[in-house]
C-alpha cells in the first residue's frame, strides 16, 4: 500500500519540524511537490522567515503563489555566505529547472545584443541575437528593442572611432583602404599594440554604458592637453569625435526636472501568455536606449499589483546582474511594488557603492514618464500578440488539413540542391510554433557515391537525409522530436521518404507529407491526389515559409561548396598535391590569389609542403 504524501500545509506537525531545521541566514530554497518536481525557488537574507510566510494563514498570497502553497510537500534549501551569492545561485538555479511558479524570461532572439568580445587580444564590436555565455569576459549590452536606432548607433561609432572593420584581413601582408582613410588602426597587421586597441574599444563601451556625458569629459580633457602640446592634428580627432557623440541622442532628451540623476524607467504589459516589459535607461536627461524583455506568464490568472510586481522583481535581477556597476543608476522607478524592492535595493547598493532607491513614482512628471513606457510596452505586447495569432492560426489551420490531433509545435523541412548532381546538398529547417529556430538547422552533405556530376537522383539523396536524421531516434529527447516532416517535391520524394520511415519502424512515429513546386499541392503518404486546399489558406502559407526557407538554406551551402570546390579546381592540376595538403593551403592562405602570389619560401612554411613541392606550386603559378 502507498502512502499519500499529504501538502505541508495539511501536516501542521511536518511544517513546523521542516521550518526548525531551516536557519536564519541567506540562502536558496526549492519547493517540491509529491512527485518530487520543482515547484519554484527563491532567495532571501532571512531563510526562516522567508520560508514561514508562504504558510501563515493570515498573509495575502497573489493567486498564482497561493496555488503552489497548495502543492508543496518538501523544503529545500542551499545556505550561502551573502544576499548576493544567494541571488546569482536563485538565478542560476531557475535557468536550470525552470520552475512553474517562477517567473521566467523569454529568449526568443526577438531583441537584438550588442556584443563586445574582450576575451580576445582585439576585441571584436558586432550586433547579435544569440547570447553566447562561455566566454566570461565577453560583454552583451542589451536587448535593445529600437533595432534600428542600434544599427545606427553602431555604425556612427565605427565612423567616430578607429574600429577593426572586417572579421579577417582582407589581404595577407598589408592592411586595406580603411587604415588608409582612418577608419581602422591596422588591426589585421598588428600596427596597434592590443592594450592601446582596448583603450579605443574601451570608450566604445561607453558609449552603450549611458556613459557619452562622461567620455564627452575625458575626450574634452584629452583634446586640451593635446592643444596645449601642440599637437593640433590630434586635437582636431578628438574634437571630431566629440561632435560626432553629441550627436547621438541628440533629440533623445527627456523633460524631468533633475536631469543630473541618472534613472531606469520599468513597465510592463501582459496577458495570460506573456508579458512585454520595457527598461528606459535615462542619463542627464536623456533616453540613452531602451532595453525590452518578454516573460512567459502561463500562470499569469489576474492583473494584480503582486503578480506583475513578481515579473518586474524578476526582470531587474536578471538585468543588473550582467551589467557593470557604473551602469546601475541611482534611481529606478517601477510600475508596481516589487515583492522583494528592500533585497534588490541593499544588493544594488552594495555592488554600486552608492545608495540606489526603487520606489513607485507620486509626483506627476516620473508617473508620465512611467506612464509612457507602459504604452510602449503595450504597443510591443500588441506586436507579439497579432504575431502570435497569426502563427497559431496558421498552425492551427495547418492541423486541420492534416487531421492531426493537436498542433504541430515542431516542424521539419527538407529539401535537395545540386546542379546535375554535383556538389549534392541537403538542409534542414525547424520552425516552433510557427516560427523560425535557426539553432536546430542543419546541412548535409550526400554521401551517395552514385549522386555525382551528371547523375542526380532527389529521391535516394532524400531518403538518404531523412535516415540520417532518424537514426539514432529513440534516444533522441522529446524537444527534438518533430510533430511534422515536409519534403519539398511531389509523390516521388514523398514514396521515398516513407520506404525509409518504414524500414526504421516510424511510420505510427512521425507524420510525413510533401509540398509540391508548381501548384503548392500537399501529397500525403500513400495517397494519389493531392489534398483539396487553397494556396492562400494560412496553414499552406506556413508550410510554403517553410519550404522557401529549407531551399534557401540547401541552395546557400550548395554554393558555398561549389565555390569552394572551384576554388581547389586549379590546385588539383598541380601533381603531388593531393586534397589534404590543398586544405592546408588554403587553411593558411585564405584563397588561391594568395598561393599564386606566394614565394617559394612561403609556400615551403605551409605544414605538410616541403621544398620541392613548394617549388612545384611556385612554378605551376608562374611558368617561365
Amino acid at each position: 500500500m502507498i502512502t499519500k504524501i499529504l501538502p505541508l500545509v495539511k501536516d501542521s506537525e511536518s511544517l513546523e519540524n521542516r521550518l526548525k531545521e531551516i536557519p536564519q541566514t541567506p540562502g536558496v530554497y526549492l519547493m517540491h511537490d509529491s512527485s518530487d518536481r520543482i515547484l519554484y525557488i527563491g532567495k532571501s537574507k532571512k531563510l526562516r522567515n522567508r520560508v514561514r510566510s508562504y504558510f501563515r494563514e493570515s498573509k495575502n498570497h497573489s493567486h498564482r503563489i497561493s496555488l503552489m502553497v497548495q502543492q508543496v510537500v518538501e523544503i529545500e534549501f542551499i545556505v550561502t555566505d551573502t544576499e548576493a551569492e544567494a541571488l546569482a545561485l536563485e538565478a542560476n538555479l531557475v535557468k536550470q529547472h525552470q520552475p512553474y511558479f517562477n517567473v521566467l524570461l523569454k529568449d526568443d532572439k526577438k531583441y537584438p545584443y550588442l556584443c563586445i568580445t574582450w576575451s580576445e587580444d582585439y576585441p571584436r564590436v558586432f550586433i547579435t541575437r544569440k547570447r553566447r555565455l562561455g566566454k566570461a569576459q565577453d560583454r552583451y549590452y542589451g536587448p535593445y528593442v529600437d533595432t534600428r536606432l542600434l544599427r545606427n548607433t553602431l555604425h556612427l561609432v565605427k565612423q567616430i572611432f578607429p574600429l577593426r572593420q572586417r572579421p579577417k584581413p582582407l589581404f595577407k601582408d598589408r592592411p586595406c583602404l580603411n587604415y588608409d582613410i582612418g577608419r581602422c588602426p591596422g588591426v589585421c597587421q598588428a600596427l596597434i599594440t592590443p592594450d592601446e586597441y582596448h583603450k579605443i574599444v574601451q570608450k566604445v563601451a561607453m558609449v552603450f554604458q549611458g556613459r557619452t556625458g562622461e567620455l564627452i569629459d575625458i575626450l574634452n580633457t584629452q583634446m586640451a592637453k593635446e592643444a596645449e602640446a601642440l599637437n593640433f592634428e590630434k586635437a582636431a580627432a578628438i574634437r571630431d569625435q566629440i561632435r560626432g557623440l553629441d550627436s547621438l541622442n541628440a533629440d533623445q532628451k527627456v523633460s524631468l526636472p533633475d536631469d543630473r540623476v541618472s534613472r531606469d524607467a520599468i513597465a510592463l504589459a501582459g496577458n495570460d501568455k506573456f508579458a512585454c516589459v520595457q527598461l528606459f535607461q535615462i542619463r542627464a536627461g536623456k533616453l540613452v536606449s531602451r532595453l525590452g524583455f518578454i516573460a512567459e506568464t502561463p500562470n499569469l490568472v489576474t492583473q494584480e499589483s503582486k503578480e506583475l510586481g513578481a515579473i518586474l522583481q524578476r526582470v531587474l535581477e536578471s538585468h543588473y546582474q550582467t551589467v557593470e556597476s557604473v551602469e546601475i543608476p541611482v534611481e529606478i522607478i517601477v510600475q508596481h511594488e516589487l515583492l522583494e524592492s528592500e533585497f534588490l535595493t541593499s544588493w544594488l547598493t552594495e555592488k554600486k557603492g552608492k545608495k540606489v532607491e526603487i520606489f513607485v513614482p507620486q509626483r506627476q512628471g516620473k508617473a508620465e514618464l512611467i506612464e509612457m513606457v507602459k504604452k510602449n510596452a503595450e504597443y510591443e505586447l500588441a506586436r507579439l500578440n497579432k504575431m502570435s495569432d497569426r502563427n497559431t492560426k496558421a498552425m492551427t489551420d495547418l492541423a486541420e488539413i492534416l487531421d492531426m490531433p493537436e498542433l504541430p509545435h515542431r516542424i521539419e523541412g527538407y529539401d535537395i540542391s545540386h546542379i546535375q548532381g554535383s556538389d549534392a546538398v541537403a538542409s534542414r529547417v525547424v520552425f516552433i510554433d510557427g516560427l523560425p529556430a535557426k539553432q536546430h538547422y542543419r546541412h548535409y552533405k550526400i554521401q551517395n557515391p552514385e549522386v555525382q556530376s551528371g547523375h542526380s537522383d532527389d529521391f535516394a539523396s532524400m531518403a538518404e537525409v531523412i535516415q540520417r536524421r532518424f537514426r539514432n531516434y529513440e534516444k533522441q529527447p522529446t524537444t527534438e522530436k518533430p510533430d511534422l516532416i515536409m519534403i519539398d517535391g511531389g509523390k516521388g520524394q514523398l514514396s521515398a521518404v516513407m520506404t525509409v520511415m518504414q524500414e526504421m519502424e516510424l511510420l505510427e512515429e512521425v507524420r510525413v507529407v510533401s509540398l509540391a513546386k508548381q501548384r503548392e499541392e500537399i501529397f500525403l503518404p500513400g495517397e494519389s491526389l493531392p489534398l483539396t486546399t487553397n494556396a492562400e489558406q494560412p496553414g499552406v502559407q506556413l508550410l510554403r515559409r517553410l519550404r522557401d526557407e529549407a531551399h534557401r538554406f540547401a541552395v546557400s551551402f550548395h554554393r558555398n561548396k561549389r565555390s569552394q570546390r572551384m576554388k581547389r579546381s586549379r590546385l588539383d592540376e598541380i601533381p603531388g598535391l593531393g586534397h589534404h595538403r590543398q586544405k592546408l593551403l588554403l587553411g593558411h592562405f585564405h584563397s588561391v590569389d594568395y598561393i599564386r602570389m606566394a614565394t617559394v619560401q612561403q609556400l615551403a612554411e605551409v605544414s605538410g609542403v616541403g621544398p620541392k613541392l613548394a617549388q612545384q606550386i611556385y612554378d605551376y603559378f608562374h611558368p617561365s
